[in-house]
């Protein structure tokens, strides 16, 4: 008789476990971006799981919060854009919980 309630608490843990298993499988959110010369700076956009970002929203604000160029990632995943002359950060936002903010102090220099 005690060998029913075993057998019910591990179905219970397995089920527990497998319902947490998608946790391990979440892709985080990436995003680089470089000045490749005086004026012009590319990002490029994916997630930790090796996939591109094609189409999804990268935003240039500045520091007032406004949007000083709209934007998505291309094909490549990729989006070239102007440097800003005031002061920016560049938000990749791929949805809930998939949020990247790059500060322009961070962006690399070629």
């Amino acid at each position: 008789m005690s060998a029913r309630p075993s057998l019910r608490w591990l179905t219970v843990s397995a089920l527990c476990l497998l319902g947490l298993s998608g946790n391990a499988l979440a892709h985080n959110p990436m995003c680089e971006c470089k000045q490749i010369d005086t004026e012009q700076i590319r990002c490029t956009g994916g997630f930790s799981d090796g996939s591109g970002a094609p189409g999804v929203t990268l935003d240039v604000i500045g520091y007032d919060e406004t949007i000083l160029v709209p934007g998505k990632l291309g094909e490549d995943s990729t989006v070239t854009f102007k440097r800003p002359a005031s002061e920016f950060y560049v938000l990749f936002d791929a949805g809930p919980g998939h949020v990247v903010e790059i500060d322009q102090a961070d962006i690399q220099a070629p």
